[in-house]
């Protein structure tokens, strides 16, 4: 099975535990690998035979400019199930961070996985 990845994918969205850091979008930073379902695309080089890169992020972007979260935890399960059910893909790695919260840590976040792994 092959992964595809979107690395550093930068996006604004509400998020934060107390009420006040939901009221302005903040950037979020995600590191995505997706499993394809099957690797035809090596073979046809064509689109259609694969997961769209941009429709993933214009998704995500999409998304996470309609919704807020408080916890990190909670919008990387709402993009793992996104991806699982929009783009039917068996298997998603998500790294959701949040850069530049707390003074002297350059990021905090989570890492989750979602669907049956590759092997």
């Amino acid at each position: 099975m092959d992964i595809i990845f979107l690395s550093e994918v930068k996006i604004q969205t509400k998020l934060g535990v107390p009420d006040w850091e939901r009221l302005v979008p903040q950037t979020v930073v995600l590191d995505i690998e997706i499993a394809m379902p099957k690797s035809d695309s090596c073979k046809t080089d064509e689109i259609h035979d694969t997961i769209d890169y941009g429709a993933v992020v214009s998704r995500i972007r999409e998304t996470l400019s309609e919704q807020n979260f408080k916890l990190v935890e909670a919008l990387a399960e709402h993009i793992c199930q996104l991806l699982i059910k929009e783009f039917k893909t068996p298997w998603v790695k998500i790294k959701v961070s949040k850069p530049g919260i707390l003074p002297g840590v350059k990021a905090l976040g989570v890492v989750i996985e979602r669907g049956q792994k590759p092997t």
